[in-house]
C-alpha cells in the first residue's frame, strides 16, 4: 500500500507559501472593519501548520468506503443499492463528523490539561521552527565538540542521507529489511525459521533489519519516551514465550499451522474457505458450517487477541485509578461550560498552564457547535442506513457511539501521554457480532461508528493539540477541520464511484493492478466476525473461550502495578511501568513480531537515555526533526 504521510504536504507548503508572499500582490477588501488581503505579510509558522492540519484532516478516507466496495461487488454481497451516490455521501460524513463532534467534547479532557503532552504532535512542530526561524544558537555535542549546524541545514543533511539510504534496503538489496541472517546458518531447520524467521516466524534475533521502516513500525524510538517503547518490548517478550508455550504444546491444534499468521485456516490446514460457508445470497449457511470446517487460528493470532482483551479493560482500570481526579474535573468544566455563570471558571485542582493562558486571548469554540456536529452526524447515519435496505437495525449507530464514548477519553489519556494508540477494532468486531449475529454487514457498521469514531475523534484532538501549541486562534482550527473533512469526503467519494466501476475491479485481471488485497482481508474478517460470529470462536463451548481470561488479566494487572506504587512510590522500575503500553507490545502479534520491536529499543535508549541526558540542547535540536523525515 502507498500512503502519504502529513510532512509531505507539510514540506511542499513552505516553498510555495513562501513563493506566493513574494509574488502575490497586497489587494483586498474591508468588511466589518476588517481588511481581508491576498498577501497580508510574510508566510509564518502560524499559516504553515494550520495548512499541515487541513492536509493531516483530508488525508483519510471514509471507512465507510470499504462497506460499499463489499456490499456492491457481485462476487462478495451484490447489493447493488450501495452504488448510490447519496448512500455513499450520508455514511461517509456521518463517520467523519461523528469523531469531529467526539474531539471538540473532549477537549477538556484531552486538549487543555498540561500532561496531554501528545508526543506525536512534537515532530510537526519542530520541523516547522528548523523551516521558519533563522537565528540558531550553537549547542555543546559529543568529543567535545560544539554543533553551529543550523536545525534547516540539520534537516536537509538527514533528509539527504535518508533519502539516498533508502534505495539499499528497499531496491537494491533488500535483504537488509528482514535481515534473517540466523536462518540460513540452516536453511531447512523449521525450528530455527519458526523461533527467528523475521517475515512469518516470531523474529528472536538480534539483528533483524537495517530498515528504518520497520525500526519505527511498532514504535517510532525517536519520538515516544523510552519507557513507552521498553515497555512494549517487554510486552512482546512475554507474549513470545507464551506463544511458544501454544505452539510447540499443539494447543488448540496450532502446531498444525503457521506459527505467526493473522488468516483462518480449516480443519485440513489450508486457508479458510468463506464463500464454503455462505449460501446463493452471501448469508451464513449452518449445515454449509458444519459440513466443512471452523475457523482455527494460528498460536500468534490467539496470543494478540488475548492481549486486545486484556488491554481494553485495562485501558478502563488505568483511567479510573491514575487519572481518575482529571476526569471528574473535567466532567465538571464540561458541564459548567453549558452554564453562563461558570463559563472560563478554573475548577479547584486544575492546572492551567502558559500554553492555556495565552490561548485565551482568543474566542473559544463553544460546546454545542460540536454539540450539533454530532447531532447531524447521528441523524444522517441513522437515515443512511433506515432509508436504504440495508437489513441492519439504526440501533448499530446509537450503540457504535456509546462504545467510542466510553472509551475516548481513557484511550485519549493513554495516547497523548504516552504516543501509543488502543485500536478498538477487536472490540468493536467482538462486541458487533455478538450484537448482529449473522450479518457481516451490520458488523461493519457497528465498528464504522464504534472503533473508527474513537480513532478519529483521536486523530482530531491531536491536531486540536496541535494547534493549541502554535497558538492559532481557536475557532480557525474549527473551520480548518470542517471544511477539510467536507471536501475529503466529497472527493473521496467521487474517487470511488470511478473505481468501481471500472471493468473487472478486484478480480485478477482488473486494470492497473486494482486487485483490491486489502478489500479482501476486510471482507474475510467481516464474514468470520459478523456471519460465523464471535460466540462459535469465543463463546460458550468455543475453542477459544479460554483467551477471555485476558479481559480480568487486564483489571488485575494495573491493580498490582497500582498498589505496588502505593508500596513502593520511589521504585523507579514500578513507576516507570505502564500497564496498557506493556500489554500493548503483545498485540503486535500476526503478522508483526519480535523484529518490528526490538531494534527501537537500543536506538530509543541511545536518544533518551544517553544523548539527552548529556547533551540536551543538542537532542532538542536534532532528535525530533531526524524521526519527521523517516
Amino acid at each position: 500500500m502507498i500512503s502519504v504521510s502529513t510532512a509531505v504536504p507539510q514540506l511542499l507548503a513552505y516553498p510555495f507559501g513562501k513563493f506566493l508572499e513574494k509574488t502575490l500582490p497586497d489587494i483586498g477588501v474591508t468588511v466589518f472593519g476588517v481588511r481581508h488581503g491576498l498577501n497580508p505579510g510574510p508566510f509564518n509558522k502560524k499559516e504553515h501548520m494550520l495548512i499541515t492540519i487541513m492536509s493531516s484532516i483530508s488525508m483519510g478516507t471514509p471507512y465507510t468506503n470499504y462497506i460499499v466496495w463489499i456490499q456492491y461487488l457481485p462476487f462478495y454481497f451484490n447489493q447493488p443499492y450501495a452504488i448510490s451516490i447519496g448512500y455513499q455521501l450520508l455514511l461517509g460524513l456521518s463517520s467523519k463528523f461523528i469523531g469531529y463532534g467526539l474531539a471538540g467534547i473532549c477537549r477538556r479532557f484531552l486538549i487543555y490539561p498540561s500532561y496531554c503532552l501528545w508526543p506525536t504532535t512534537l515532530v510537526s512542530i519542530a520541523l516547522n521552527t528548523a523551516l521558519h526561524d533563522e537565528v540558531d544558537m550553537p549547542v555543546p555535542g559529543p568529543f567535545k565538540k560544539t554543533w553551529n549546524t543550523s536545525r534547516f541545514k540539520f534537516f536537509s543533511i538527514a533528509f539527504g542521507a535518508m533519502f539516498a539510504y533508502f534505495w539499499l534496503p528497499n531496491y537494491l538489496f533488500a535483504g537488509l529489511t528482514w535481515f534473517s541472517w540466523m536462518t540460513w546458518i540452516s536453511p531447512n531447520n523449521r525450528d530455527l525459521a519458526t523461533i527467528t524467521g523475521g517475515h512469518t516466524g516470531l523474529g528472536f534475533n538480534p539483528f533483524p533489519t537495517f530498515d528504518w521502516n520497520i525500526v519505527t513500525l511498532g514504535c517510532d524510538p525517536l519520538m515516544v519516551q523510552f519507557f513507552t517503547t521498553f515497555n512494549l518490548f517487554c510486552g512482546t517478550m512475554l507474549s513470545f514465550f507464551v506463544i511458544l508455550g501454544v505452539y510447540y504444546g499443539n494447543g488448540y491444534y496450532t502446531s498444525y499451522l503457521p506459527v505467526n499468521s493473522n488468516r483462518a485456516f480449516d480443519h485440513f490446514g489450508g486457508l479458510y474457505n468463506i464463500s464454503a460457508i455462505l449460501d446463493e445470497r452471501g448469508i451464513f449457511d449452518p449445515e454449509k458450517y458444519e459440513a466443512y470446517s471452523p475457523a482455527f487460528l494460528t498460536a500468534a493470532h490467539l496470543g494478540s487477541y488475548m492481549m486486545f482483551f486484556a488491554m481494553y479493560t485495562a485501558a478502563l482500570t488505568y483511567g479510573a485509578l491514575y487519572h481518575r481526579h482529571q476526569i471528574v474535573l473535567g466532567f465538571k468544566s464540561l458541564v459548567n461550560s453549558f452554564r453562563c455563570s461558570k463559563k472560563g471558571d478554573t475548577e479547584d485542582g486544575q492546572v492551567s498552564d502558559a500554553h492555556d493562558r495565552l490561548m485565551r486571548t482568543y474566542r473559544e469554540v463553544p460546546e454545542w457547535w460540536y454539540l450539533v456536529c454530532l447531532a447531524l452526524a447521528f441523524i444522517v447515519g441513522i437515515v443512511a442506513i433506515s432509508q436504504w435496505p440495508t437489513h441492519t437495525t439504526p440501533a448499530v449507530v446509537p450503540f457504535g457511539i456509546i462504545l467510542s464514548l466510553i472509551f475516548v477519553v481513557p484511550v485519549g489519556i493513554i495516547s497523548a501521554t504516552t504516543g501509543i494508540a488502543v485500536p478498538l477494532n477487536v472490540i468493536a468486531e467482538f462486541l458487533g457480532g455478538s450484537f448482529a449475529e449473522g450479518s457481516a454487514i451490520a458488523l461493519c457498521f457497528f465498528k464504522t461508528f464504534g472503533y473508527t469514531s474513537c480513532a478519529q475523534a483521536i486523530h482530531f484532538s491531536a491536531d486540536l493539540k496541535l494547534a493549541h501549541y502554535m497558538k492559532i486562534p481557536p475557532r480557525f482550527t474549527f473551520w480548518a477541520q470542517i471544511v477539510p473533512t467536507l471536501v475529503s469526503t466529497f472527493v473521496s467519494i467521487g474517487v470511488l464511484q470511478y473505481q468501481i466501476h471500472l471493468e473487472g475491479v478486484c478480480t485478477p485481471d482488473a486494470p492497473y493492478r486494482f486487485t483490491c488485497p486489502g478489500l479482501n482481508n476486510f471482507f474475510t474478517a467481516a464474514v468470520l466476525w459478523g456471519t460465523i460470529g464471535p460466540k462459535k470462536l469465543f463463546g460458550p463451548g468455543g475453542q477459544y473461550v479460554e483467551t477471555l481470561v485476558g479481559f480480568p488479566f487486564g483489571v488485575a494487572l494495573v491493580l498490582l502495578f497500582w498498589w505496588l506504587g502505593k508500596q513502593y512510590p520511589n521504585n523507579k522500575i514500578i513507576r516507570s511501568t505502564h500497564p496498557v503500553v506493556f500489554l500493548g507490545g503483545g498485540m503486535i502479534w500476526a503478522p508483526y513480531n519480535i523484529s518490528y520491536i526490538w531494534p527501537a529499543v537500543p536506538i530509543g535508549w541511545y536518544s533518551w537515555m544517553y544523548i539527552k541526558k548529556r547533551y540536551l540542547a543538542l537532542w532538542a535540536k536534532a532528535s525530533s526533526q531526524f524521526s519527521y523525515i523517516q
